[in-house]
């Protein structure tokens, strides 16, 4: 194993590195309590350029959102408006066939009319007909009794009895003639009939069309009043899109340089921030190199605590491997498994075993001077495997109060945590920002001092304490 150096206590320290290494420890205050301030702003800051940036994204989205809407508006007063000319064009089309449909009507029912006039007349010329027909038939009796009489008259009836023949012959001819004409004024009259039928259905289906037609008309004015006020309505939104674009149009000039200088401004913080954190690393090692050159500081006896206990512990280390309690794996092992049921998370390694068997004495030792807070040894990554007494507690339901008071086999991979771990200088002094909760932090200092086993940098050991 190889100790760190370990400040000698009957070393009597230079004045002038002295009042450096005190005027280093209050600028390294100040830097670290400005961190935390930036730190605090810088937080402020990129949530603020997050709100911009979702409002800048919700405008961009609402300003095309109205571009669309206007669009949509634009194709619906367009189809309203063709809507509009065709129930337009079909009005004037059903009221043009509309008044054709009543004239087909009208002279249907004439024609009707007409019809039963033509089958009136057809009827007495029927009869006017039969009568002809009648007298024929009369005419031929007395031609018949005119000849019977010529014959029995002889040679003085010859010519009396050509004119009964004549006239016999002329009977028969007009009752053949009248018989046919009954026949064809018959036929007629069936045909008139049929056609008188035809022309009142015709005349019904007529009327049937125009009552349609008047709901379709009906139909179709309210369809055209609709499409009006739709495009009437459409022109209203229309209007206030192009309002909503208008007043879009005005601010997003402004959110856009609102959005530049949020981002500019947190880029800004978030440099000073980065800056800050840079002196808080120089602060610190001006502090360690002031009291390496032999300066003296209020830190020195937990510099010396801090570099003995770890020694102690690599002693422990060594002493287990060499044993056999534990092997050169185990001990570096980075396999952190969680214990299930856990919050905050709690993890463990196979050097928990070790710590928790070997540490605890040294440990609780160091909190016996009332400044010091807690005292841990954490390995490169963070892992803080056993702790003190009061930080140990077995978790319960509340994950805040967990948070608290069960510390043990948890990671803290915050700056402060990583760097005491990681760090290989004989001791390291951080100045950091205790969060005591609602909003309260108290300024805190972070002594470490590395822990090697068998040449090998397992972690740090820390020893937190107040500034008072």
């Amino acid at each position: 194993m190889t100790a760190a150096p370990i400040l000698a206590e009957e070393s009597q320290p230079d004045d002038n590195l002295s009042a450096i290494v005190h005027a280093g420890a209050e600028l390294g205050y100040d830097i670290v309590d400005l961190a935390g301030f930036l730190d605090e702003i810088d937080d402020s800051s990129q949530e603020q350029d997050s709100v911009i940036n979702h409002i800048h994204q919700t405008a961009s989205q609402l300003a095309e959102g109205n571009r669309r809407v206007r669009g949509a508006i634009a194709g619906v007063i367009e189809t309203a408006e063709d809507m509009t000319s065709k129930v337009e064009s079909s009005l004037e089309n059903l009221t043009s066939n509309s008044a054709r449909v009543e004239e087909v009507a009208s002279w249907v029912q004439s024609v009707a009319g007409q019809m039963e006039q033509v089958s009136e007349a057809l009827g007495k010329v029927q009869a006017h007909t039969a009568q002809i027909s009648d007298i024929a038939t009369q005419v031929n009796i007395l031609a018949i009794n005119a000849k019977i009489e010529a014959a029995r008259a002889g040679t003085a009836g010859r010519g009396f009895a050509v004119v009964a023949e004549e006239v016999n012959e002329l009977s028969n001819r007009t009752a053949t003639a009248a018989e046919r004409i009954g026949e064809s004024i018959g036929t007629l009259a069936s045909w008139i009939s049929g056609m008188k039928f035809e022309a009142g259905r015709i005349g019904d289906d007529a009327a049937q069309v125009q009552e349609s037609s008047g709901v379709v008309q009906s139909t179709l004015m309210g369809m055209d009043t609709a499409a009006r006020e739709t495009k009437d309505r459409a022109h209203e939104i229309g209007a206030q899109a192009s309002t909503v674009r208008d007043a879009i149009d005005g601010f997003m000039p402004a959110f856009e340089q609102m959005k530049a200088s949020a981002t500019g401004m947190a880029a800004q913080i978030t440099s000073a921030r980065d800056r800050t954190h840079k002196l808080i690393d120089k602060g610190e090692l001006v502090l360690q190199r002031g009291v390496a050159a032999g300066g003296g500081s209020a830190d020195d006896i937990f510099i010396r605590t801090v570099q003995h206990d770890a020694d102690r512990i690599a002693e422990i280390f060594e002493t287990a491997l060499a044993q056999n309690e534990i092997d050169i794996h185990g001990l570096f092992s980075t396999d952190y498994r969680p214990i299930p049921g856990t919050n905050p998370q709690q993890v463990i390694t196979p050097v928990t075993r070790i710590t928790d068997k070997y540490l605890p004495p040294i440990l609780e030792a160091a909190l016996e001077n009332p400044k010091v807070v807690f005292c841990a040894a954490v390995d490169q990554n963070g892992y803080l495997p056993t702790h003190n007494r009061k930080f140990s507690h077995p978790q319960g339901d509340d994950p805040v109060v967990n948070a608290g008071q069960s510390r043990n086999r948890r990671i803290f991979d915050d700056r402060v945590g990583l760097k005491a771990g990681r760090s290989t200088a004989p001791f390291l002094l951080q100045v950091y920002r205790r969060d005591m909760g609602g909003g309260v932090f108290k300024m805190m200092k972070d002594l470490s001092a590395p822990i090697v086993a068998n040449g090998r940098h397992w972690g740090g050991l820390r020893l937190a304490y107040t500034f008072d």
